[in-house]
C-alpha cells in the first residue's frame, strides 16, 4: 500500500512539473505588436509580459514593436514576425489583430484590448471561439452598466454626444449598442466621428456644442488624444463619461472600467497554455476581464462641478 502511494505521489509530481519540463531547454519567441502608445495598451502589454516571465523566466523572448497608430505599420510588423517564424503573436488592439490575421493562418495569435472579436474578424455565427488560429481577451465592460452610470450621474441630460474614431470598428460597435440603452433613458444621441488625431479637437468642439454630456467608448485614437479632448470639454463645461480608466484620467469625469494590466496578464496565461501545454488556440473561448469598477476623475469633476455619489473610486 505504501509503495503504491509512493508511486502515485511521484506520478502526480511528474505530471505537475510537466509544463515546467516542457519549457526547459526551449526558448519561446513572441512577437508583440501594440497599435499605439497610451496608458491602457501599455498596461495590457506589461501584464502579458509579466505573466509569461513569471511562468517561463529566461525561456521567453519578446520582440515588442509599436505601430504608432498606423494600420499599415501593423501589417509591416506582422509580416516581419511571420518572416522570423515567431512561436506566437500577441496583437494589442483591433487593427493589430486584423493585421496579424491577414499575415498568417498558422502562427497562434492572441489578441488583447479588442472589444468584440466577431466584429473585428467579421464572424457572423459567433460561438465564443473563432475557429481559426486566433483567441484572446476582450476589454468590453458591460455597456448597459455604462449607460446606467451615465444616467445616474446626469439624470436630467437628454442630449448625449457619442464621440469616437470612425476608423475603429469596435468603437462603432460600442456606440451602436450603448445608443439603445441611452435611448431607453430618454436620451437623444448624436454621433460625432473623427477620422484620425488631426480632427479630434474640432469634432470634440462640435460634440460640446450639441450635447449636454458626451460618451466616449474604448477608442485607441481618443485614448492617445486625451489632452486635446480635455482642452475642449473642460472650457466648454461639458462632462465626458468614458469607456476606460486611461481615458477617464485624461479627459473624462467617470468610467466603468476594467484593469488592462489584468487583461494582459490573462492573455499571457493563455499564451502559456498554447506554448507549453499545447492548447488549441482555435477552440479557446475569448475571455473577459473578471471585474469592473466605477471610477471618477476628482480633479475634472471639481472643475466641472460634477457631484459623484458613493460607490465610485477616485483615480489616482
Amino acid at each position: 500500500m505504501k509503495k503504491a502511494l509512493s508511486i502515485l505521489i511521484a506520478l502526480t509530481v511528474v505530471l505537475g512539473l510537466s509544463g515546467i519540463a516542457a519549457a526547459e531547454g526551449t526558448t519561446y519567441h513572441i512577437g508583440i505588436c501594440q497599435l499605439v502608445q497610451h496608458v491602457a495598451l501599455d498596461a495590457a502589454t506589461q501584464g502579458f509580459q509579466d505573466a509569461l516571465k513569471e511562468k517561463l523566466g529566461d525561456a521567453v523572448v519578446f520582440d515588442l514593436q509599436n505601430a504608432s497608430g498606423d494600420t499599415n505599420t501593423c501589417s509591416t510588423i506582422m509580416n516581419g514576425f511571420v518572416s522570423n517564424s515567431v512561436d506566437l503573436i500577441m496583437a494589442n488592439a483591433t487593427p493589430a489583430l486584423q493585421a496579424a490575421v491577414a499575415a498568417t493562418g498558422d502562427i497562434p495569435i492572441l489578441g488583447t484590448s479588442v472589444t468584440d472579436y466577431a466584429t473585428a474578424l467579421d464572424i457572423s455565427d459567433w460561438s465564443g471561439a473563432t475557429g481559426i488560429n486566433v483567441s484572446g481577451t476582450s476589454d468590453l465592460a458591460p455597456l448597459d452598466q455604462q449607460a446606467a452610470m451615465l444616467h445616474e450621474l446626469f439624470p436630467e441630460a437628454t442630449k448625449v454626444g457619442l464621440l469616437y474614431c470612425s476608423a475603429e470598428p469596435n468603437s462603432k460597435y460600442q456606440v451602436d449598442v450603448i445608443r439603445g440603452y441611452l435611448e431607453g433613458y430618454g436620451c437623444v444621441c448624436t454621433e460625432y466621428t473623427f477620422a484620425d488625431s488631426n480632427d479630434v479637437a474640432s469634432v470634440a468642439q462640435s460634440a460640446c456644442d450639441g450635447s449636454e454630456v458626451i460618451y466616449i467608448p474604448t477608442d485607441n485614437t481618443a485614448a492617445s488624444c486625451t489632452e486635446a479632448i480635455r482642452n475642449v470639454v473642460e472650457p466648454a463645461k461639458i462632462p465626458a463619461v468614458v469607456g476606460e480608466e486611461g481615458l477617464c484620467k485624461g479627459c473624462g469625469v467617470a468610467t466603468l472600467s476594467i484593469s488592462y494590466y489584468d487583461l494582459g496578464y490573462a492573455t499571457g496565461e493563455m499564451a502559456y497554455e498554447v506554448l507549453v501545454n499545447g492548447a488549441d488556440v482555435a477552440s479557446m473561448d475569448i475571455r473577459f476581464a473578471p471585474n469592473v469598477v466605477k471610477e471618477y476623475n476628482a480633479e475634472l469633476c471639481e472643475a466641472l462641478g460634477v457631484s459623484i455619489p458613493e460607490g465610485y473610486a477616485a483615480i489616482e
